[in-house]
């Protein structure tokens, strides 16, 4: 992204959600409907398209639209036709297929997507594929921020890791950009995930499509490629690292395939920006890539024996989202491994012990602790939060994975007191803009960024508010004990 596009950057489409600015109920006519139907419906309900569906006995918005007609197609055909185009039918105007975006995309996602393919209407999708609403151009006229917008669209169609490194590089200007315009940081770090988990997934499509090329031949089985960790939880700040898995309908006969997809996934990753990891946790080790009875059997072994590495496994595995292929089979993955992980207290109380390891820095008379002038708050800070959050959600059986929403869904089933839970929600606000205001000073002076932050740079007030951040995160583990216990 260049310094231009983020001159014109409006940070509205940033901020929010396609589910926020979609008109919703969805609006649907027969393919045997005829234009001055839909024309009529329009002008009642005020609305600039309908879409198009078949006869599959299914609900309108259950059923996948045949097409869409919009007020610009009747107006073109009766402009062509005349009075004749009104008894026209709407399959033979439509435009099909139907152009979507999910409900909880960004909205500068949903922008880049219609300026790309030309269009000014996508059908807005949920987690099972329904149709909830419809995003129109008119919609977001006031919204419009030029060629920054198609950041998030550009990785759907790039060829290769070239193309991806260039919108992964420009993330650094782009949190800038949007702290500068007063974007929540947690909104940022948003944002950045949104990228990580879009690049991780087109890699995975492109290596099965080279794989495809090469030999290989198709999947042996319906698979699924899973982001792990900060990226999972929409929590990415700017010194990612690869946490990914593979989880297919397979057997274990079939992991040659799926090993190689690994391979080349990590590959194409690193090549884009985005490093292996330092710990392994990538799809191209064994340890990553199972079939359903295989990451049953690993969860089981975490939940039998939480210590040692299990734990860290545990920290980044409960986190994960799909970002390729079956998202299905990840969803009953997750059913699978909420309910092991609520009905055996012994691992959570596990977890819970290992939080009192994640002590914050602060010195005996509770001053701020550092090292060469620098406090690290990953691991006293951002950590016990974080985990405190999974713990209660697993208590909860609790599917969201961001840390703020998991401390809300928490705190509604009272396994913690609501302003615990205020509490914990802006400690980590406070700490995720610290380090991401960090790391964007630390990547302009060349530095490699990081999760340690100069104390010298923050004024006296911040200095303060950080000490009372740090104090209330070491009651953090007392208050998942207590939730544990209830």
């Amino acid at each position: 992204m260049n310094a231009e596009a983020l001159q014109r950057l409006d940070s509205f489409p940033y901020r929010h959600r396609v589910a926020e600015v979609m008109s919703s109920p969805v609006v649907t006519m027969p393919a045997a409907a005829t234009v001055k139907q839909a024309c009529d419906l329009m002008i009642e309900k005020g609305i600039s398209s309908v879409l198009v569906t078949g006869d599959s006995g299914l609900a309108p918005t259950l059923a996948p639209p045949l097409g869409i007609v919009t007020e610009r197609d009747a107006l073109r055909l009766i402009a062509e036709e005349g009075e004749a185009a009104l008894g026209a039918p709407l399959s033979r105007l439509m435009s099909s297929p139907v152009e979507g975006v999910p409900q909880d995309a960004f909205v500068y996602l949903a922008l880049g997507r219609m300026d790309r393919l030309g269009v000014r209407h996508l059908a807005v999708f949920d987690t099972d594929g329904s149709v909830v609403g419809i995003l129109s151009a008119r919609q977001l006229l006031r919204q419009r921020a030029g060629s920054a917008l198609a950041i998030g669209d550009r990785i759907g169609v790039a060829r290769s890791a070239e193309e991806m490194l260039e919108i992964v590089r420009g993330l650094p200007a782009l949190a800038s950009s949007l702290l500068a315009e007063q974007v929540a940081p947690l909104d940022v770090a948003a944002v950045i995930s949104g990228v990580m988990r879009d690049v991780t997934g087109r890699a995975a499509h492109l290596s099965a499509e080279a794989m495809a090329e090469a030999g290989w031949g198709p999947a042996p089985a319906p698979w699924c490629a899973l982001i792990l960790g900060s990226g999972g939880r929409g929590e990415s700040l700017l010194a990612p690292d690869q946490d990914n898995g593979i989880l297919h309908a397979g057997t274990p006969k079939d992991d040659a395939w799926y090993a190689e997809l690994g391979r080349r996934m990590a590959d194409m990753l690193n090549e884009a920006g985005i490093p292996y990891c330092k710990g392994g946790v990538m799809a191209k080790n064994p340890e990553w890539r199972h079939d359903e009875t295989g990451w049953r059997r690993a969860i089981d072994i975490w939940a039998e024996r939480p210590i040692g590495e299990n734990l860290l496994n545990v920290d980044i595995f409960f986190d994960f989202q799909a970002v390729a292929g079956r998202g299905d089979l990840a969803e009953l993955l997750r059913a699978y491994a909420l309910d092991r992980a609520r009905k055996t207290i012994g691992f959570l109380r596990n977890l819970s012990l290992n939080q009192r390891e994640m002590r914050p820095p602060l010195g005996f008379f509770g001053g701020i602790q550092t090292i060469d002038g620098r406090v690290d708050l990953k691991i006293g800070g951002l950590l016990p939060v974080v985990s405190a959050a999974r713990i209660l959600a697993l208590r909860g059986g609790v599917a969201a994975t961001a840390t703020a929403e998991r401390l809300r869904e928490a705190a509604s089933l009272g396994l913690i007191a609501e302003n615990d839970a205020a509490d914990l929600a802006g400690a980590h606000r406070i700490l995720v803009r610290l380090v991401l205001e960090q790391q964007i000073e630390d990547i302009a002076e060349g530095r490699q960024p990081g999760t340690r932050v100069e104390l010298a740079r923050l004024t006296k007030p911040q200095r303060h508010l950080l000490r009372e951040v740090l104090r209330r995160i070491g009651q953090v583990p007392d208050m998942v004990q207590d939730a544990l216990s209830a």
